[in-house]
Protein backbone atom coordinates (compact mmCIF):
# COMPACT_ATOMS: atom_id res chain seq x y z
CA UNK A 1 0.00 0.00 0.00
CA UNK A 2 1.50 3.39 -0.97
CA UNK A 3 2.12 5.66 2.00
CA UNK A 4 0.07 8.78 2.55
CA UNK A 5 1.68 12.19 2.17
CA UNK A 6 2.15 12.28 5.94
CA UNK A 7 3.81 8.86 6.13
CA UNK A 8 6.03 9.70 3.17
CA UNK A 9 7.21 12.86 4.96
CA UNK A 10 8.06 10.80 8.04
CA UNK A 11 9.87 8.13 6.00
CA UNK A 12 11.96 10.71 4.13
CA UNK A 13 13.04 12.38 7.39
CA UNK A 14 13.86 9.05 9.03
CA UNK A 15 15.92 7.83 6.08
CA UNK A 16 17.95 11.04 5.95
CA UNK A 17 18.75 10.86 9.68
CA UNK A 18 19.44 7.13 9.35
CA UNK A 19 22.22 7.63 6.82
CA UNK A 20 24.22 9.53 9.43
CA UNK A 21 23.45 7.00 12.18
CA UNK A 22 24.64 4.12 9.98
CA UNK A 23 27.88 5.96 9.25
CA UNK A 24 28.39 6.74 12.93
CA UNK A 25 27.54 3.17 13.95
CA UNK A 26 30.34 2.02 11.69
CA UNK A 27 32.80 4.03 13.78
CA UNK A 28 31.77 2.55 17.13
CA UNK A 29 34.03 -0.51 16.91
CA UNK A 30 37.11 1.67 16.45
CA UNK A 31 36.02 3.98 19.25
CA UNK A 32 35.66 1.08 21.70
CA UNK A 33 39.45 0.88 22.02
CA UNK A 34 40.07 4.60 22.41
CA UNK A 35 41.03 6.04 25.77
CA UNK A 36 38.04 8.37 25.89
CA UNK A 37 35.60 5.70 24.72
CA UNK A 38 32.60 6.11 22.45
CA UNK A 39 30.06 7.66 24.87
CA UNK A 40 30.58 11.27 23.80
CA UNK A 41 30.63 10.23 20.16
CA UNK A 42 27.27 8.44 20.54
CA UNK A 43 25.77 11.50 22.27
CA UNK A 44 26.83 13.59 19.29
CA UNK A 45 25.33 11.04 16.89
CA UNK A 46 22.06 11.21 18.84
CA UNK A 47 21.95 15.01 18.73
CA UNK A 48 22.89 15.13 15.06
CA UNK A 49 20.10 12.71 14.12
CA UNK A 50 17.62 14.73 16.16
CA UNK A 51 18.70 17.94 14.43
CA UNK A 52 18.11 16.39 11.01
CA UNK A 53 14.68 15.08 12.00
CA UNK A 54 13.67 18.43 13.45
CA UNK A 55 14.80 20.33 10.36
CA UNK A 56 13.20 17.95 7.87
CA UNK A 57 9.85 17.69 9.64
CA UNK A 58 9.69 21.43 10.36
CA UNK A 59 10.30 22.11 6.68
CA UNK A 60 7.62 19.65 5.58
CA UNK A 61 5.04 20.70 8.18
CA UNK A 62 5.73 24.31 9.21
CA UNK A 63 4.33 25.34 12.56
CA UNK A 64 3.99 21.90 14.13
CA UNK A 65 5.35 21.60 17.66
CA UNK A 66 7.91 19.05 18.83
CA UNK A 67 8.65 16.90 21.86
CA UNK A 68 12.27 15.81 21.45
CA UNK A 69 14.41 13.54 23.60
CA UNK A 70 17.39 15.91 23.64
CA UNK A 71 15.82 19.37 23.27
CA UNK A 72 12.55 18.75 25.07
CA UNK A 73 9.41 20.70 24.18
CA UNK A 74 9.60 23.03 21.18
CA UNK A 75 6.37 25.00 20.77
CA UNK A 76 4.95 25.60 17.31
CA UNK A 77 2.48 28.09 15.91
CA UNK A 78 0.13 25.19 15.19
CA UNK A 79 -1.02 24.12 18.66
CA UNK A 80 -3.02 21.15 17.37
CA UNK A 81 -0.07 19.12 16.07
CA UNK A 82 3.07 17.86 17.80
CA UNK A 83 5.84 15.54 16.66
CA UNK A 84 7.17 13.16 19.37
CA UNK A 85 10.67 12.01 18.43
CA UNK A 86 13.42 9.71 19.67
CA UNK A 87 16.34 9.97 17.24
CA UNK A 88 18.15 6.96 18.69
CA UNK A 89 16.23 4.51 20.85
CA UNK A 90 18.63 1.85 22.08
CA UNK A 91 21.61 4.09 22.76
CA UNK A 92 23.39 1.49 24.91
CA UNK A 93 23.10 -1.06 22.10
CA UNK A 94 24.53 1.51 19.68
CA UNK A 95 27.34 2.23 22.12
CA UNK A 96 28.31 -1.46 22.24
CA UNK A 97 28.01 -2.14 18.53
CA UNK A 98 24.76 -4.12 18.91
CA UNK A 99 22.62 -3.51 15.78
CA UNK A 100 19.29 -3.22 17.57
CA UNK A 101 18.26 0.44 17.74
CA UNK A 102 15.76 2.67 16.01
CA UNK A 103 14.54 6.09 15.01
CA UNK A 104 11.04 6.66 16.40
CA UNK A 105 8.65 9.36 15.13
CA UNK A 106 5.03 9.88 16.18
CA UNK A 107 2.52 12.60 15.36
CA UNK A 108 -0.02 13.82 17.87
CA UNK A 109 -3.11 15.71 16.66
CA UNK A 110 -5.28 17.48 19.23
CA UNK A 111 -3.81 15.27 21.95
CA UNK A 112 -4.36 11.98 20.12
CA UNK A 113 -1.65 9.87 18.51
CA UNK A 114 -2.42 9.57 14.80
CA UNK A 115 0.75 8.30 13.09
CA UNK A 116 3.90 6.40 13.98
CA UNK A 117 7.16 5.26 12.42
CA UNK A 118 9.90 3.03 13.84
CA UNK A 119 12.98 2.40 11.69
CA UNK A 120 16.04 0.25 12.32
CA UNK A 121 18.54 1.51 9.73
CA UNK A 122 20.92 -1.44 10.14
CA UNK A 123 18.33 -4.09 9.23
CA UNK A 124 16.42 -1.62 7.02
CA UNK A 125 13.19 -2.56 8.78
CA UNK A 126 10.57 0.18 8.58
CA UNK A 127 7.36 -0.05 10.62
CA UNK A 128 4.65 2.56 9.96
CA UNK A 129 1.03 3.20 10.82
CA UNK A 130 -1.55 5.92 10.41
CA UNK A 131 -4.74 5.97 12.42
CA UNK A 132 -7.48 4.06 10.61
CA UNK A 133 -5.15 2.90 7.82
CA UNK A 134 -3.52 -0.20 9.31
CA UNK A 135 0.08 -1.01 10.19
CA UNK A 136 2.87 -1.93 7.81
CA UNK A 137 6.32 -3.54 7.85
CA UNK A 138 8.09 -2.03 4.86
CA UNK A 139 5.26 -2.43 2.29
CA UNK A 140 3.52 -5.41 3.87
CA UNK A 141 0.45 -5.20 6.11
CA UNK A 142 1.07 -6.60 9.60
CA UNK A 143 -1.07 -7.90 12.45
CA UNK A 144 -0.29 -8.88 16.02
CA UNK A 145 0.15 -12.63 16.61
CA UNK A 146 -3.05 -14.63 17.13
CA UNK A 147 -1.80 -16.81 19.99
CA UNK A 148 -4.41 -17.35 22.67
CA UNK A 149 -2.34 -19.11 25.33
CA UNK A 150 0.31 -17.43 27.48
CA UNK A 151 2.05 -20.79 27.72
CA UNK A 152 2.92 -20.56 24.02
CA UNK A 153 3.85 -16.89 24.12
CA UNK A 154 7.11 -14.96 24.12
CA UNK A 155 6.90 -11.83 26.25
CA UNK A 156 9.33 -8.92 26.03
CA UNK A 157 10.24 -6.39 28.70
CA UNK A 158 12.82 -3.86 29.79
CA UNK A 159 15.10 -4.75 32.69
CA UNK A 160 16.03 -2.24 35.41
CA UNK A 161 19.70 -1.42 35.50
CA UNK A 162 22.17 0.75 37.38
CA UNK A 163 20.46 3.89 38.61
CA UNK A 164 17.11 3.14 36.97
CA UNK A 165 14.03 1.20 37.95
CA UNK A 166 12.50 -0.56 40.93
CA UNK A 167 14.40 -3.84 41.17
CA UNK A 168 12.10 -5.40 43.76
CA UNK A 169 8.94 -4.59 41.84
CA UNK A 170 10.41 -5.87 38.59
CA UNK A 171 11.50 -9.10 40.27
CA UNK A 172 7.96 -9.61 41.58
CA UNK A 173 6.51 -9.11 38.10
CA UNK A 174 9.08 -11.40 36.51
CA UNK A 175 8.42 -14.13 39.07
CA UNK A 176 4.70 -13.91 38.24
CA UNK A 177 5.20 -13.99 34.47
CA UNK A 178 8.10 -16.43 33.95
CA UNK A 179 6.36 -19.68 35.00
CA UNK A 180 3.40 -18.90 32.74
CA UNK A 181 5.08 -18.19 29.37
CA UNK A 182 7.27 -19.86 26.74
CA UNK A 183 10.01 -17.24 26.99
CA UNK A 184 11.11 -13.79 28.12
CA UNK A 185 13.13 -11.47 25.90
CA UNK A 186 14.92 -8.14 26.34
CA UNK A 187 16.27 -6.26 23.29
CA UNK A 188 17.34 -3.00 24.92
CA UNK A 189 15.18 -0.77 22.69
CA UNK A 190 11.52 -0.25 23.63
CA UNK A 191 10.58 1.09 20.20
CA UNK A 192 11.90 -2.11 18.60
CA UNK A 193 10.02 -4.21 21.16
CA UNK A 194 6.73 -2.50 20.29
CA UNK A 195 7.30 -2.75 16.54
CA UNK A 196 8.17 -6.43 16.78
CA UNK A 197 5.05 -7.07 18.85
CA UNK A 198 2.96 -5.38 16.14
CA UNK A 199 4.59 -7.68 13.56
CA UNK A 200 3.83 -10.82 15.61
CA UNK A 201 7.40 -11.56 16.67
CA UNK A 202 6.55 -10.97 20.33
CA UNK A 203 3.21 -11.73 21.95
CA UNK A 204 3.32 -9.28 24.84
CA UNK A 205 5.35 -6.44 26.27
CA UNK A 206 5.54 -4.50 29.49
CA UNK A 207 7.88 -1.90 30.92
CA UNK A 208 7.99 0.89 33.50
CA UNK A 209 9.64 4.29 33.44
CA UNK A 210 9.55 4.96 29.72
CA UNK A 211 9.42 8.44 28.19
CA UNK A 212 6.74 9.49 25.66
CA UNK A 213 9.23 9.34 22.78
CA UNK A 214 10.08 5.72 23.65
CA UNK A 215 6.55 4.47 23.06
CA UNK A 216 4.39 7.01 21.18
CA UNK A 217 5.07 5.60 17.70
CA UNK A 218 4.78 2.02 18.93
CA UNK A 219 1.37 2.67 20.47
CA UNK A 220 -0.03 3.75 17.09
CA UNK A 221 1.58 0.85 15.23
CA UNK A 222 0.37 -1.83 17.67
CA UNK A 223 -3.18 -0.50 17.74
CA UNK A 224 -3.31 -0.36 13.95
CA UNK A 225 -2.00 -3.94 13.92
CA UNK A 226 -4.97 -5.01 16.05
CA UNK A 227 -3.29 -5.05 19.46
CA UNK A 228 -4.14 -3.53 22.81
CA UNK A 229 -1.95 -0.98 24.60
CA UNK A 230 -2.67 0.38 28.08
CA UNK A 231 -0.98 1.54 31.23
CA UNK A 232 -0.62 -0.95 34.08
CA UNK A 233 -4.11 -0.22 35.38
CA UNK A 234 -5.67 -0.84 31.97
CA UNK A 235 -6.10 2.88 31.31
CA UNK A 236 -4.85 5.36 28.71
CA UNK A 237 -2.20 7.23 30.69
CA UNK A 238 0.92 5.57 29.23
CA UNK A 239 2.57 8.81 28.11
CA UNK A 240 2.01 10.36 31.54
CA UNK A 241 2.87 7.41 33.79
CA UNK A 242 5.66 5.94 31.65
CA UNK A 243 4.21 2.47 32.27
CA UNK A 244 2.95 0.33 29.41
CA UNK A 245 1.52 -3.13 28.74
CA UNK A 246 0.72 -4.43 25.26
CA UNK A 247 -0.48 -7.61 23.60
CA UNK A 248 -3.25 -9.06 21.50
CA UNK A 249 -6.88 -9.11 22.65
CA UNK A 250 -6.57 -12.59 24.17
CA UNK A 251 -3.29 -12.18 26.04
CA UNK A 252 -3.32 -8.56 27.21
CA UNK A 253 -5.79 -9.12 30.06
CA UNK A 254 -4.20 -12.27 31.51
CA UNK A 255 -0.74 -10.71 31.28
CA UNK A 256 -1.92 -7.54 33.04
CA UNK A 257 -3.53 -9.63 35.77
CA UNK A 258 -0.26 -11.45 36.43
CA UNK A 259 1.71 -8.17 36.48
CA UNK A 260 -0.64 -6.72 39.07
CA UNK A 261 -0.86 -9.87 41.24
Amino acid sequence: MPGSALINVMIAAARKAARHLVRDFGEVEQLQVSRKGPADFVSNADRHAEKILHEELARARPGYGFLLEERGEVAGADKTHRWIIDPLDGTTNFLHGIPIFAISIALEREGKLVAGLIYNPISDEMFTAERGQGAFFNDRRIRVAARRDLGQSVICTGVPHMGRGDYADFTRELNNIMPQVAGIRRTGAAAIDLAWLAAGRFDGFWEHGLSPWDMAAGIVIIREAGGLVTDMSGGEQMLKTGDIAAGNEMLHGPMLKLLNA
